[in-house]
């Protein structure tokens, strides 16, 4: 697909005499023709961002929307704005099909093109939406087979959904690939999930809506989720997951929370068993939210206990812990956490802590007295820990 792209740009440049430049709706670069000009001019800082970061700023996008090109039908002419880092005018071309603006074709606006050259550009242009909106159907049909696997329980529907997903990625479907979650993800259980061209490797993304809550007030509500299906090169390789596991926590036009992580799941060849690779990239994603020093992205592989924990049923909480786990005890918890991380090391926990170590044996007999739990018992130490930790999860 993407070199029937180039070979559309090429042949709009071929027509109107000067390099063009192909983005989608969201100023996103698919294609870009060559620049053998001698005119350093023809190279502004506008379309050197947009070839060597593969987007446009805001501001870029805004200046060029003022012009109407959203809305229209016929080449767009766009003068100079040097404050915008555009200092040559520009000649639009919009990418339309079915009535709706799928990208631009963008050229140095030379003034000289004839009639006949410019209708001749937007037929190209034309097919070029074709294109696009094809591309943009089989992205949400995708979507919607891969949120409907996710989400579906096994049996005949798992099997459907399965099935629906295979036909959408066509021969695709029986390469690696792997699962990306990030959690949470703006817009609540209705939030939009970008198409996959602006996520490098998805072949499908969809918005997954949070699991019912539970009963227990002292944990994070659910949270909704995002979905990627990223294309691996081979299932050794999961570099295309982290890129796209990064592209998507810059948002991609949604303002994603500070507080959301990425999990990736481990490589799987075919379809059959995405729903184990969701659970991984979720768990993943959680661990990472529970425990800094796994980064914002975190791998399935890398979690280490938490590959455990995260198969414990949300909202799982021993009675004789719950106490510690009220919000007007939050220091005291991560009293207890610190201690126990530190394999009940009391002059490390004190260090870590930073309190005197009688400071911090008055925490630990609190702690027993509020939890009836005895820290000198191993297995009282390891339900606490557990316990701790799997809170830390959340939703």
């Amino acid at each position: 697909m993407r070199g029937d792209y180039q070979e559309l740009v090429d042949e709009v440049s071929a027509l109107l005499g000067a390099p063009a430049t192909l983005e989608d709706r969201d100023f996103r670069l698919i294609a870009f023709g060559a620049h053998d000009s001698d005119d350093d001019g023809a190279m502004d800082p506008v379309r050197t961002r947009s070839i060597l970061t593969r987007r446009s700023t805001a501001e870029v996008r805004s200046w060029f929307e003022r012009f109407g090109i959203a809305r229209a039908t016929a080449p767009v002419r766009i003068p100079a704005a040097p404050d915008a880092g555009v200092f040559r005018p520009r000649l639009c071309l919009p990418v339309r099909h079915g009535g709706v603006v799928h990208g631009y074709v963008w050229l140095l606006d030379t003034s000289g093109h004839t009639d006949a050259q410019l209708t001749a550009a937007m037929a190209v242009a034309a097919r070029i939406g074709a294109l696009l909106a094809a591309e943009s159907r089989a992205g949400a049909d995708a979507g919607r087979a891969l949120g409907d696997l996710l989400g579906s329980s096994p049996g005949p529907g798992r099997t459907a959904a399965r099935e629906a997903l295979r036909e959408a990625l066509g021969p695709d479907a029986d390469e690696a690939h792997a699962v990306v979650c990030v959690l949470p993800w703006p817009g609540g259980e209705d939030g939009d999930a970008p198409g996959p061209r602006s996520v490098p490797g998805a072949a499908a993304l969809c918005v997954v809506p949070p699991q019912e809550s539970t009963a227990d007030t002292h944990r994070e509500p659910p949270a909704t989720a995002l979905a990627a299906l990223v294309r691996l090169r081979a299932a050794t390789m999961s570099g295309p997951a982290i890129t796209a596991a990064a592209r998507l926590m810059e948002g991609n036009g949604k303002a994603v929370e500070p507080s959301a992580r990425a999990g990736i799941s481990t490589p799987r060849q075919g379809l059959a068993e995405l729903p184990a690779a969701w659970h991984e990239a979720v768990s993943a994603a959680r661990a990472a939210r529970a425990q800094p020093r796994l980064g914002r992205t975190a791998e399935w592989d890398a979690i280490g206990p938490y590959r455990m924990l995260a198969a414990l049923p949300a909202g799982a909480v021993d009675p004789a812990v719950r106490p510690l786990l009220d919000p007007s005890h939050s220091d005291l918890a991560h009293t207890a956490e610190v201690y126990l991380d530190r394999a009940g090391q009391a002059g490390r926990a004190a260090a870590e802590l930073r309190i005197h170590r009688q400071t911090l044996y008055y925490r630990l007999s609190r702690i027993e007295r509020l939890t009836g739990l005895d820290l000198d018992d191993g297995e009282d130490r390891l339900l606490l820990h557990i316990a701790l930790k799997t809170a830390g999860l959340g939703d």
